[in-house]
């Protein structure tokens, strides 16, 4: 079974730097684009930054210069590096992946998945 499991998340004051973390494991054939979305209270979920598997990089405008999004292809990782702002960037977090597994000893196709979300609270 593929999986995305996050950690890193927790209450930082603004102005202060967190990193999350988002690791692939399981029968994992080969990962693809990988990102970061977020959604705060009462609003939509959002594209935060993206990763392509040669580390070609995408962030949102209301985080570029703030946030990068480094990639580790050896530990299947990806991380979100983040110096925050209150309260814009109190949110649930989540990983994005499109990976292909292995059944019966054959690559699937790419497939999305997600993490399960972990909460970051900007507050002094």
């Amino acid at each position: 079974q593929v999986q995305l499991v996050e950690s890193g998340g927790g209450l930082v004051q603004p102005g202060g730097s967190l990193r999350l973390s988002c690791a692939a494991s399981g029968s994992i054939f080969s990962i693809y684009d990988m990102g970061w979305y977020r959604q705060a209270p009462g609003k939509q979920r959002e594209v935060v930054a993206g990763i392509t598997r040669l580390s070609s990089t995408n962030v949102a405008d209301s985080v570029k210069g703030r946030f990068t999004i480094p990639r580790d292809n050896a530990k299947n990782t990806v991380y979100l590096q983040m110096n925050v702002r209150e309260p814009e960037d109190t949110a649930v977090y989540y990983c994005n992946a499109c990976m292909s597994g292995v059944i019966g000893g054959r690559p699937t196709g790419c497939d999305d998945y997600w993490g399960q979300g972990t909460q970051v609270t900007v507050s002094s």
